[in-house]
């Protein structure tokens, strides 16, 4: 995991999990998570590396994180405003929101007709990678710790050598033959 206490305050942190958390739900990770709001059984995006992924410098959102972190609960604080709800002061205001609550400020927020969609379409897109693909961490130890998207994806483990083969085509059929200088090993020649 990286420092986010290097680049993050603990609001900022709780704010951008919770986001994570509104794309791909996940439950708590404990009787005292507020950012997670339980609204699935088994891990989701958070637990899955999501903020790893989002501070990654190879992202290129980490710089801007904090300024996320500010838009989403300015628009938190609005929408609570408009639809009449109340605050806990205690968490950031995004946090704050009920599930029901987030999910549709998140989706106004990533709707065709919103001004800032793309920036909240690409922090989205950092949640499905963390939990699809387990980028935050090598795909073998991601495995291994029992990473919640690829388990619940069923995505196969390496052989005993640490390689990937796919004895049966992954679509029932041979999609196009072998190349005639394609070695044993499956390298180009």
């Amino acid at each position: 995991m990286l420092d986010i206490a290097a680049d993050l305050d603990a609001s900022q942190v709780m704010t951008l999990e919770a986001y994570a958390d509104t794309i791909i739900p996940g439950e708590r990770r404990g009787p005292g998570d507020r950012a997670v709001a339980g609204a699935a059984t088994g891990g989701g995006a958070v637990t899955s590396g999501a903020l790893d992924l989002m501070l990654s410098p190879e992202g290129g959102l980490a710089g801007m994180l904090d300024s996320l972190a500010a838009g989403l609960d300015d628009h938190a604080t609005g929408y609570a405003r408009r639809t009449g709800r109340t605050l806990d002061p205690a968490v950031p205001p995004f946090v704050a929101l009920p599930f029901p609550d987030r999910t549709a400020l998140v989706a106004t927020l990533t709707a065709p007709d919103c001004e800032e969609q793309e920036m909240w379409v690409a922090l989205a897109m950092f949640s499905v990678m963390a939990w699809d693909t387990g980028a935050a961490d090598h795909t073998t130890e991601a495995l291994a710790a029992g990473h919640p998207g690829l388990t619940q994806m069923g995505f196969a483990g390496p052989d005993p050598d640490g390689l990937w083969r796919f004895p049966s085509y992954s679509y029932g059929r041979v999609l196009a033959p072998v190349h005639p200088m394609t070695t044993p090993l499956g390298d180009p020649a």
